[in-house]
């Protein structure tokens, strides 16, 4: 014992706010089958066609550099995007992957007291950065576990702050018309943030979709966030970007950390972002096996939700059967995504991988559904 602890009686010890012990810290998807020489993580949503070229290049060339702070204010970052999403760079704020910015909106707009809307099954980052605020989560029912704006609109009350809804949804993969995100916007009152969650925006073309830029461009309580995780292929670098109203991107520079993102990041991110052959490809092939994959799913026997993302949600009979079927998967080297922390024990997520990791999927599938041994 040392001489401090000695001489001193401890009665006590530091313990975090209330709040903080209510929240069941984020736990990523699978990445590692042991035993198993080939492994294709189909948990997380990555991209299996990888970064833009230009984007790997561009992180090479900032190795030099790695002695040096990064420029905090991203704005290298900042005018790429603005450049090809016609925004001012200045109401456009980037962050440690799009998961910071929703932090950093629940930091800036919520407190003891206060209350954050979210539906049913929506990012499990909204509750974490609910409670990390010190503010109450509120959860709206779905409907065909797709948002539903009546329901949002019922959870409504003077105590609500933020309003958190990613459109498309993660872990569903459904999505409501932007007719409908305006008939929610037109309902809230002015003192509430809606947040837009757009990380998967870019897959989705229907022409009844729009992620809401325009409205967070004309609007002073929408905010709009992207990531460069997905259908960028930058998840390692973890990089995000939000726009907004001046008054909003402002307050979250406020809180946000002096340099949250690094330089390689920055450099790779507008290389990406500029790289719009890259996006459109991965669009043709997400395009490509999105239905596929459902259709050869479902052919099956299995349900799975109608997805708009570059995933889908396939549900089997009970959350045994679902244990069963995720065991036998990653005894081939198959890792899925259990999704039993968003309320949803009886299914899983399935990322689109490349071809071979897809073909290798349904055949797992149709061989544990026949009886085969893994």
């Amino acid at each position: 014992m040392s001489a401090l602890a000695h001489n001193h009686v401890i009665h006590a010890a530091p313990t975090p706010r209330a709040g903080v012990l209510a929240i069941d810290a984020y736990v990523p998807g699978r990445s590692e089958a042991p035993g198993v020489a080939k492994v294709f993580k189909l948990s997380s949503n990555e991209t299996s066609l990888g970064p833009s070229p230009h984007a790997r290049a561009a992180y090479l060339e900032a190795a030099p550099y790695l002695a040096d702070y990064p420029d905090g204010s991203a704005r290298v970052l900042r005018e790429a995007i603005g450049a090809v999403h016609g925004i001012d760079p200045e109401r456009i704020i980037c962050g440690a992957g799009s998961d910071e910015l929703l932090a950093l909106a629940a930091k800036a707009y919520l407190g003891p007291g206060d209350e954050c809307v979210f539906t049913q099954y929506g990012f499990l980052v909204y509750r974490i950065a609910t409670l990390a605020a010190g503010a109450t989560p509120v959860v709206a029912a779905e409907r065909g576990y797709t948002a539903d704006v009546d329901a949002i609109l019922a959870c409504v009350t003077p105590r609500t702050r933020v309003i958190f809804l990613a459109n498309p949804n993660n872990p569903t993969g459904t999505y409501i018309p932007y007719s409908e995100v305006l008939r929610l916007h037109r309902a809230l009152p002015g003192n509430v943030l809606l947040v837009l969650d757009g990380a998967y925006s870019e897959y989705l073309r229907l022409p009844d979709y729009d992620p809401g830029l325009d409205l967070s461009l004309e609007v002073p309580n929408v905010l709009m966030t992207r990531t460069f995780s997905k259908i960028h292929g930058l998840a390692a670098l973890r990089l995000g970007w939000a726009v907004g109203p001046a008054h909003v991107i402002d307050a979250l520079n406020r809180v946000r950390g002096p340099f949250n993102v690094s330089g390689p990041a920055i450099a790779a991110g507008a290389a990406a972002v500029a790289d719009l052959a890259h996006v459109e490809h991965s669009v043709a092939h997400n395009d490509h096996w999105l239905p596929k994959i459902t259709e050869k799913v479902r052919a099956l026997g299995l349900e799975v939700t109608p997805s708009v993302a570059n995933f889908v949600l396939i549900h089997f009979e009970d959350a045994a059967r679902r244990a069963a079927a995720d065991a036998f998967l990653v005894s081939r080297g198959l890792i899925l995504r259990q999704v039993g922390a968003y309320g949803l024990p009886n299914a899983l997520r399935m990322t689109v991988g490349s071809e071979e990791a897809n073909v290798l999927t349904i055949q797992a599938l149709s061989d544990f559904l026949s009886g085969a041994k893994a």
